[in-house]
């Protein structure tokens, strides 16, 4: 439920809307603009509907949502959701670019890759110390000594740092080197690592399931954020149809529709979206045309000898090529390169 003030109310009038509200059982989350107040209200569904609120001081509407997902939605929250990390920030006309390798392969690697991407003007360096793969015999990646290549390289070229937590048992750690906890495709329903990610203090990129629709995506997000984490940016990484010639199939109304449902940042990951290295540039300039406020895209200094996702990474020259595609897109709808 949602509990709109009258413009200008008080902090005495909301303050006596929340403290009824949690004397009945509920909680309740604010969304406080320079006029307008919304409290969002949440608990078991007989308590939050037997409040009479519409009387109180202050109180200009009562609407009782029906959606699953409410703390995310713009009903509660009209404004974009701006996600500041570091120098970096993506959502409200700031465009994030996050790059760099789908593993963490080495030292070298890592330097080179962020020297690159911070060169073409990337904001944020991305790189996979816990892989989830398929194959049990694939690479699965350096783990915690990725993690710290990982934060050598993003401190070294200036660049916050985004990568996957795989189990809720390394949540910590990893949070210890990452500026954004990355939750992958195959745990967007893990509802117990959601939980956990919401008590904590790192942003977290979301990434849509393989067959996820859009409710069940925003669904996800409202549990990280009903856990006092409201810094979430969801990925639209495709999902999987009957279609072959590409990895997946990149779902770029999902990202149109996701803008006017949530007031949470919107990004795009072309790269395990096709599969296929050709399509990286055409989709990311489509995703930002789409509404996205970023892309996510795998750079490798030698896309041939990559332990993982080779076919679908770009070589630094491919990406500043890229770069300077999205440039003016970006500048056409409104965004600016944070």
């Amino acid at each position: 439920m949602l509990v709109v003030m009258r413009d200008l109310a008080t902090q005495s009038e909301i303050q006596h809307v929340v403290e009824h509200v949690h004397e009945a059982g509920a909680e309740t989350h604010l969304s406080q603009g320079e006029v307008k107040t919304v409290i969002g209200v949440v608990g078991e569904r007989e308590i939050v509907y037997a409040l009479d609120l519409e009387g109180f001081p202050g109180v200009q509407e009562v609407i009782r949502v029906l959606k699953p997902y409410k703390l995310v939605s713009r009903d509660f929250q009209g404004e974009d959701t701006v996600v500041t990390v570091g120098t970096a920030s993506i959502g409200g006309g700031a465009l994030g670019v996050v790059a760099g390798p789908c593993s963490v392969e080495s030292a070298d690697q890592m330097m080179r890759t962020a020297e690159a991407v911070k060169a073409a003007g990337a904001t944020m360096l991305r790189g996979g110390a816990y892989k989830p793969r398929s194959s049990p015999y694939a690479f699965q990646g350096m783990g915690l000594e990725g993690l710290k290549l990982l934060r050598e390289a993003g401190d070294a070229y200036g660049l916050p740092v985004v990568t996957e937590v795989l189990d809720v048992r390394d949540a910590e750690k990893v949070a210890e080197f990452a500026d954004v906890l990355q939750v992958g495709a195959r745990n967007m329903q893990n509802f117990m690592m959601l939980e956990e990610l919401g008590r904590m203090k790192r942003p977290v990129l979301l990434k849509r399931g393989l067959s996820a629709t859009i409710e069940e995506v925003l669904s996800a997000a409202e549990y990280v954020v009903k856990g006092g984490n409201r810094d979430v940016i969801l990925c639209e990484r495709g999902i999987r149809t009957f279609e072959t010639y590409t990895r997946n199939t990149l779902d770029l109304a999902a990202v149109a529709a996701l803008k006017t449902l949530t007031h949470l940042p919107v990004i795009v990951d072309p790269s395990h979206a096709t599969g296929r290295r050709e399509l990286v540039a055409p989709m990311s300039r489509a995703g930002i045309v789409a509404g996205a406020d970023g892309i996510m895209v795998e750079v490798h200094p030698d896309p041939e000898r990559a332990r993982c996702d080779g076919p679908q990474s770009l070589d630094f020259e491919q990406f500043a090529t890229l770069m300077d595609g999205v440039r003016p897109l970006a500048v056409m709808e409104g965004k600016r390169l944070s």
